[in-house]
């Protein structure tokens, strides 16, 4: 029974709620703060390793990406992803062991090699031509958010704690 976590739907929604707060928290701070800058002199766009595919991507080939140009929308359906996270977390729980930390961390490992890393091999890597130093640096911006978000879940949907009687 202590492995069961807590979680109606109203509180799934409000466990990606806090999810979707956390990635698009973590997100600001990683890539616009540290790796694009507020006005794109971050390391990722003024680094002399830098791919200029990449750069010219994220500068200068029109239409920009809607996350640059117009990020609500983007956020916003970012924020639906972990919605529906919280919800795949919500029945994957069940099988693991308890505890919040356990559960996140197995969560945001999960959803790091299914997703980010998988990303940056196939767009980064393949598409942009981008060096090696700096996917590893976005590798650790997204194990930052992957983790931040999952514990966020895993926060709002904690596993119960049932004491025998």
């Amino acid at each position: 029974m202590g492995k069961n976590v807590n979680g109606g739907f109203a509180r799934t929604v409000l466990a990606g709620l806090a999810g979707g707060f956390a990635f698009t928290v973590s997100m600001f701070v990683t890539f616009r703060l540290i790796g694009f800058g507020w006005d794109g002199e971050g390391v990722l766009l003024q680094s002399a390793i830098q791919s200029p595919k990449l750069v010219a991507v994220w500068t200068r080939l029109e239409p920009l990406p809607l996350v640059i140009s117009n990020p609500v929308p983007i956020f916003f359906v970012l924020v639906l992803f972990c919605i529906g996270r919280a919800f795949v977390f919500r029945s994957l729980a069940r099988s693991w062991p308890p505890g919040v930390l356990a559960r996140a961390g197995r969560y945001g490992g999960l959803t790091f090699f299914l997703t980010y890393a998988f990303w940056e091999l196939f767009t980064p890597i393949n598409q942009f031509g981008e060096p090696l130093p700096l996917v590893a640096l976005e590798l650790l911006f997204w194990a930052v958010i992957a983790f931040s978000e999952a514990l966020a879940i895993a926060l709002v949907l904690r596993p119960e704690t049932r004491t025998r009687a």
